[in-house]
């Protein structure tokens, strides 16, 4: 694909996850947008990201795009390599990530995930990958960055199954359950991006992406949805980011910038 066609609303999605990213940030990454939403970042303004992953790569400096988790890459690139166990003792359950990305099948207004069930637990319509490490990850992260499409069966009044805590569960706050981050401090969506409000914690929209009305949004999510006023619009995607983007996607060779 050509960079000079316009941006798609998962890369939109991905551009505005890694301008979230701070250099020197320490990132639990895992597959899919957050694996491209960070490599993204320490190409273009954040060299110096801390690219830490489950399967045990710590400061990892991928030239491709990885694969998985598992990606050979990672293995050959990072500062250290260590177990699974270690990773999530030492690292996440310590508190020494800065940004846990997670993705979900469901979210509710409080930013709770599910990524077990879909359905009653016992005889579900659909059994979903889940929890893997994500329980951990948003309990100790000290943040959560949550990247997901938006629709109506993505954001739901009720979980069908609460696999990750978010702010908020049947009344009690996150720091009444002794989770030590600050939780999903930002969705980011293919339609615009969610944060938590300053009150109560729940979601409210605080951004469109280009082309998008505010009623597109509105209409994909299972609840009342707030709107914060004033309401922005995120800055379309640069030629510098989809360009980059896009040969991160084709697993060109590639190595952030100085």
């Amino acid at each position: 694909m050509s960079s000079r066609e316009p941006a798609t609303p998962e890369e939109t999605m991905v551009v505005n996850a890694a301008r979230e990213l701070r250099n020197g940030q320490v990132c639990l990454v895992g597959v899919g947008p957050p694996n491209a939403a960070t490599n993204l970042a320490r190409r273009l303004h954040a060299p110096d990201c801390v690219l830490v992953y489950e399967s045990g790569a710590i400061g990892a400096k991928p030239v491709r795009l990885p694969l998985s988790i598992g990606d050979d890459d990672l293995a050959e690139t990072a500062q250290e390599l260590v177990s699974v166990p270690e990773i999530f003792n030492y690292w996440v359950g310590a508190g020494r990530i800065d940004v846990g990305f997670l993705g979900a099948a469901q979210i509710d207004r409080y930013g709770n995930i599910n990524t077990t069930v879909i359905g009653p637990y016992e005889e579900p319509k659909v059994r979903l990958p889940g929890a893997g490490g994500a329980p951990e990850i948003a309990a100790a992260s000290r943040e959560v960055y949550v990247l997901l499409r938006h629709s109506k069966r993505a954001f739901v009044e009720e979980l069908d199954f609460v696999t990750s805590v978010g702010h908020r569960v049947d009344g009690r706050r996150r720091s009444d359950m002794g989770w030590i981050g600050k939780g999903p401090t930002v969705v980011i969506t293919d339609l615009g991006v969610l944060r938590p409000s300053p009150d109560d914690s729940e979601l409210e929209l605080v951004a469109l992406h280009p082309g998008v009305e505010r009623e597109d949004v509105t209409d994909a999510t299972g609840w009342d949805l707030r709107v914060r006023d004033p309401l922005e619009t995120t800055a379309p995607p640069t030629e510098e980011e989809i360009q980059a983007l896009r040969k991160l996607r084709a697993r060109e060779l590639s190595r952030p910038r100085g």
